[in-house]
């Protein structure tokens, strides 16, 4: 119980970093996606998980690395938002997968839908920091970083490391 908790800070603190870093300067240091993939096999494995399961989690992790640079090449997402859906795939697996791109999609169309409204509607402060400009100026991306984020915390309950703590948290008495 005590690994899975540990674990699952870990998870969202470095999800929370990338997410930051990404509304700040539309970037994602590779040290995060590195950082998240490499914490994985140690933590399952003093989880109790097999090598197989393990080895499972990071080739998915890999498949989805290939999908997402295929994205990146057809310009519709950026380098470091593949790096770490891919880092992020390796902690879920194919079993919570699901979940978490429905719930990453989700938060990114509504996280495209209030930039497109807001770069469309407001006026720009001179006072606001550096990242609102960026944020705010027509044809620049998207932080996907934050629906990652988003996707990734809603996928918890669903990821086989974290199961210990959701076991039975969401059932009616």
């Amino acid at each position: 119980m005590v690994l899975a908790l540990v674990a699952l800070v870990l998870f969202c603190l470095l999800l929370v970093y990338a997410a930051s870093t990404d509304i700040a300067s539309l970037t994602i240091p590779n040290w995060v996606s590195l950082a998240l993939t490499g914490a994985y096999p140690p933590l399952a494995l003093f989880a109790g998980a097999d090598l197989a399961t393990i080895g499972m989690h990071v080739l998915f992790g890999f498949g989805v690395l290939a999908v997402g640079f295929a994205l990146f090449q057809a310009n519709i997402i950026g380098g470091g938002d593949a790096k770490l859906l891919a880092a992020a795939a390796v902690w879920t697996g194919v079993s919570a997968f699901v979940p978490f791109a429905f719930w990453t999609a989700l938060a990114g169309g509504v996280l495209a839908i209030v930039l497109l409204l807001a770069r469309k509607y407001t006026f720009m402060l001179a006072a606001a920091p550096p990242f609102v400009f960026r944020l705010l100026t027509p044809k620049t991306g998207l932080p996907y970083g934050v629906a990652i984020l988003i996707g990734a915390i809603m996928a918890c309950p669903s990821v086989p490391l974290f199961a210990p703590l959701f076991s039975g948290a969401l059932t009616l008495p």
